[in-house]
């Protein structure tokens, strides 16, 4: 009987906390797989939407009516051109996927289309990226925010922009006095020279206060580098060049 008891009896069974740590681990793991499908996703929606403003500006300002399916068509039309290129054979021809250009109403004004005001640009930093109206986190997490109660790109006074510093604005680490900006609307294209650089408080609204002369105010988090919400605000402003766009309204002179 002995001998039988013992062939009969199983190997130990794992103690109850080692099951416990199996299932913690297991809830780790998913909890770390959907955190990292929904960066993915932030990321790529993200991606997509400034692709498409970027793309939709440009039809704007050429007069063209801008819709996701020419968005679309038009990708498409790169991605076989560049495989042509690739593979050596003749592109082919751009065909048309939509109306010709249409024409444009009298000074709709830079909040004509889904409060998309324009394109930054700063050359010297490769830096590009669609401005729209707000500086709340939906906006922000796609754009460029224009900061409400400050001047529009073509009227006198100080212009506040805020980016986040670990996107659009990762680029103002690097940023000189001199520097070149660019601010493209639909009225025109606003150059401005950069005057000075500073690191502020939180709670520093005073460079955003208006201002006689016409520029523009850069604003976001620091340090660059910080964990978690950074103490602090880098702030960069630009004096307006001489010379207003042809095609701008006189309001600097309002």
């Amino acid at each position: 009987m002995r001998a039988h008891a013992l062939w009969s009896d199983s190997e130990p069974r794992e103690p109850g906390w080692v099951r416990t740590l199996a299932g913690v681990e297991w809830i780790f793991l998913l909890f770390g797989l959907a955190a990292l499908d929904l960066y993915i996703w932030n990321n790529a929606s993200s991606m997509v939407y400034e692709s498409y403003e970027d793309w939709a500006f440009d039809q704007d300002v050429r007069g063209l009516e801008p819709s996701p399916l020419r968005f679309a068509l038009d990708e498409l039309r790169v991605l076989v051109s560049r495989e042509h290129r690739r593979s050596g054979t003749q592109a082919l021809a751009p065909v048309k996927s939509g109306p010709g250009p249409r024409p444009k109403a009298m000074d709709t004004g830079p909040r004509a289309r889904s409060g998309v005001i324009g394109r930054l640009e700063i050359p010297n930093l490769h830096l590009v990226a669609i401005v729209e109206e707000g500086a709340d986190a939906g906006t922000l997490r796609r754009a460029v925010g224009h900061i409400p109660g400050t001047a529009l790109p073509g009227w006198r006074g100080n212009v506040g922009l805020a980016g986040h510093r670990d996107t659009f604005f990762r680029a103002l680490r690097e940023i000189q006095v001199n520097d070149s900006i660019e601010l493209k609307t639909q009225n025109g294209t606003y150059r401005y020279r950069v005057n000075w650089m500073r690191i502020v408080g939180p709670r520093d609204v005073q460079v955003l206060r208006p201002s006689t002369a016409a520029s523009l105010t850069l604003v976001t988090c620091y340090p660059f580098y910080y964990v978690g919400s950074a103490p602090k605000r880098f702030v960069v402003r630009a004096g307006l060049e001489p010379g207003v766009p042809s095609n701008s309204p006189s309001q600097l002179t309002q």
